[in-house]
Formats: C-alpha cells, structure tokens, sequence
C-alpha cells in the first residue's frame, strides 16, 4: 500500500512537472500549436513592413510611406482563390464596417495585397474589389510586381503561400495590423470579427486619449 502511494505520489510529481515545462515552453499555454506560435513570435518581433512597391488597382504605384502616420489593417489574398479569400475579404469588410468612420482614412486604411502578381494586375484587382464593397482609397487592393520584395513582406510577416499545379496556392490567412511607424503590431484570427474590430477600434481610441 505504500509503495503504490509512493507511486501515485511519483506520477503526480511528473506530471506537474511536465505540466510547468509545458506552461513556460508554451507561453503561459498561449503556443499551443506551431501557428500560435509563429504568431507569438511576430508580434513579439514586430518586424517593419520592407521596401516594396505597391500597384493598387487604380494603377498608381507607391511605397508603404503613401500611408504615413497612418495604421494599416492588412490581408494576403489572390482573386483566383475560391476556399478561404472570399470569405477572408468579406469578414474584413465587417471589419471595416464596424470601425467608426471618423478613424477610416484619417487613422486607419485597409490594404489587400494579392501574392499572384501575374494574373492580379490593376484592372483584375479593380474588378474585385467591387465584389467586397472596397472604394479603393480607404480600402486599397494591391499587388507587388518584383518576386524579390513579394517575397520579402511575406516573410518578413510569417505569410506562407505555396503553390500548387493548377495555378492555386495553399496559404495561411489572418488579419495583421502595422502601426504608424510601419511595424508589425498584431495578427488576428480572421474568424473573430468582432474580437478584431474591437481589438482596432480600442488601440485608435488609446492613441487619440479617448
């Protein structure tokens, strides 16, 4: 009988222990998986937004600096996908929408920025764009024409995009936030609408003292 206390104190003992490794290898349980953790390392990174150049839809070419002083609500998509971009766009025009307006243009602005450069040029992304209610100025859609600096940004913000032989891409999705100074602030689960605009709307509130 007291060998099987001493045991049952023994099992109890490692899987406390295992329990705590797990606690502060996971973050306080926050990493639990391989894309949680990635996330937490971005945002503990905040990695700047590298030297691109952007065409839009309206075919006006610019660097990030075009929105200076400004957040920027962004999402990775290509208009050939037909699984999870459309409804990404869609939840992030919720987004948009529940933004008060006296913040949109002024504080924030929204950019989709297409990973498939060659079929999403400027008239493709105009026509797009209309699918989601975008007014291509305080919701721009953009792609980045050098492979070089595609490649740059999605690294840069732990973007994965892998290409199959059909012309598609398997990709990851989520909503990242760069702040006025062109850093990465926060990725967001593209499911939670409502967590995100919340999340937005209190960081534009904090920054005008409201």
């Amino acid at each position: 009988m007291i060998n099987n206390r001493h045991n049952t104190i023994a099992i109890i003992l490692v899987l406390l222990f295992g329990v705590g490794l797990f606690y502060i290898g996971t973050d306080g349980f926050q990493a639990y998986t391989a894309e949680t953790a990635r996330v937490n390392k971005l945002v503990d990174e905040q990695p700047k937004f590298p030297k691109v150049t952007l065409e839009d839809s309206k075919g006006r070419t610019y660097d990030i600096s075009e929105f200076k002083d400004k957040y920027v609500f962004i999402t990775f998509i290509y208009t050939s996908c037909t699984t999870v971009c459309p409804q990404l766009e869609v939840n992030m025009s919720k987004v948009y929408d529940a933004i008060p307006s006296k913040y949109i243009g002024e504080d924030i602005v929204f950019l989709s920025i297409s990973f498939d450069p060659t079929r999403d040029d400027p008239a493709t992304l105009e026509k797009y764009r209309g699918y989601f209610n975008s007014d291509g100025e305080t919701w721009r859609m953009a792609r980045i024409n050098d492979q070089d600096e595609l490649d740059s940004l999605l690294n840069s913000f732990g973007v994965i995009v892998i290409p199959d032989k059909n012309g598609n891409f398997a990709h990851n999705s989520a909503f990242y936030l760069v702040d006025k100074k062109g850093s990465l602030v926060d990725v967001m689960d593209y499911t939670k609408i409502d967590e995100a605009a919340n999340n937005v709307v209190s960081i534009l509130e904090n920054e005008k003292g409201e």
